[in-house]
């Protein structure tokens, strides 16, 4: 929604979001009570750019299990890495991950005004983005390597294998929401599809759930009811929507029918048919079952409503992930029925039979 508001007649209104300047612009996203300033151009590219920003870092807070808003979950101060010429090297260049570092100078106002916003975004980046500090007043060497010339400065290292030169200026906000959703598209850029991995170990799961914010899990019908096309079938699907939804950093995996009862169990999705899909968030230890088709546009439908926060949940049955059973990985072939083993009759006399009717 956009709105206008005459303050030389609402005075109140004025004074309450505290405007001294026209025209003031204002963000209300989920906490209503603290607006966001525009700061952005005053075009409305720049207006419906900021207003989709807001949009997505609401929806970013959400699927991360966290109110939206200043007003919501602070962040942790340690989850900010502290950075000094020493260990620069060592834990950002020499690391795969990417990386924001703030420069700053302790007596700088911008920098205090900015540090509350830095601790949330670390927070809410943690497992996806390293957050990092360096006061560029003590640690000189890296400061000028990097040409800071005023604080805060922040630069961006990029994911993967880096040098002293995989390095780029921040271009967003900084607001926390901003911080966040920059950080998320910068690293969805380079991001590779996820890959659609088979349940074959506790490892397997715990990998997908646990290190994702959400982990989306299939169960595939048994490969002698549904042989080698048919299943690569389903998993084209699944990896048409692992590439589709790939910047959301959620974890893919699959399993047969009845290849892990107990986590069909703790799912609700054993014995109701197959191909079935819950999506299970392990912070909230809550799932949601897909209820339309294991199709691709029933899935998207289904998981694009779970972005924007919507559809049923269930809590996890014993607040856990289930037990898994260790199986060998499906080879890529069809099934076959286990052979039985011949009798031989040639030996047995039917008098024999007849004595003991």
């Amino acid at each position: 929604m956009v709105g206008a508001i005459n303050v030389d007649e609402h005075k109140s209104l004025g004074a309450k979001y505290g405007v001294k300047g026209y025209p003031t612009i204002k963000i209300f996203g989920a906490n209503k009570q603290q607006p966001d300033d525009y700061n952005g151009a005053r075009s409305s590219h720049g207006i419906i750019e900021a207003a989709f920003s807001s949009l997505r870092a609401k929806v970013n807070e959400q699927l991360n299990g966290r109110k939206s808003g200043r007003g919501g979950s602070k962040g942790d101060k340690k989850d900010v890495i502290e950075l000094t010429d020493s260990n620069f090297d060592s834990l950002v260049l020499n690391s795969e991950d990417m990386w924001l570092v703030e420069f700053y100078a302790p007596w700088c106002g911008h920098c205090k005004n900015l540090a509350p916003h830095w601790a949330k975004a670390a927070s809410e980046l943690k497992d996806k983005v390293k957050v990092g500090a360096l006061d560029a007043t003590v640690h000189t060497i890296k400061s000028n390597q990097y040409g800071v010339q005023g604080y805060p400065t922040i630069k961006v290292f990029t994911a993967g294998k880096k040098d002293s030169s995989s390095v780029t200026d921040y271009a967003g906000g900084r607001t926390a929401s901003d911080i966040v959703t920059w950080a998320l598209n910068k690293l969805a850029e380079n991001v590779s599809p996820p890959e659609i991995k088979q349940i074959v170990s506790e490892d397997t799961l715990k990998e997908a759930c646990e290190k994702h914010p959400l982990c989306v899990v299939s169960v595939l019908p048994h490969i002698l009811d549904c042989q080698s096309t048919c299943r690569n079938d389903y998993l084209d699907i699944l990896n048409k929507l692992g590439e589709k939804y790939k910047n959301k950093m959620w974890g893919w995996v699959w399993t047969e029918a009845g290849a892990q009862p107990d986590l069909e169990y703790v799912l609700e999705i054993g014995g109701f048919g197959y191909p079935a899909m819950a999506v299970v968030n392990t912070k909230k230890m809550k799932y949601s079952i897909l209820r339309g088709s294991f199709s691709l546009d029933g899935i998207n439908e289904f998981l694009r409503d779970l972005s924007f926060g919507r559809g049923s949940t269930a809590p996890l049955k014993g607040a856990s992930l289930p037990k898994i059973e260790t199986i060998e990985p499906w080879d890529g072939l069809d099934g076959h029925l286990p052979e039985e083993d011949d009798v031989d009759l040639s030996d047995v006399s039917l008098d024999d039979l007849k004595d003991e009717l």
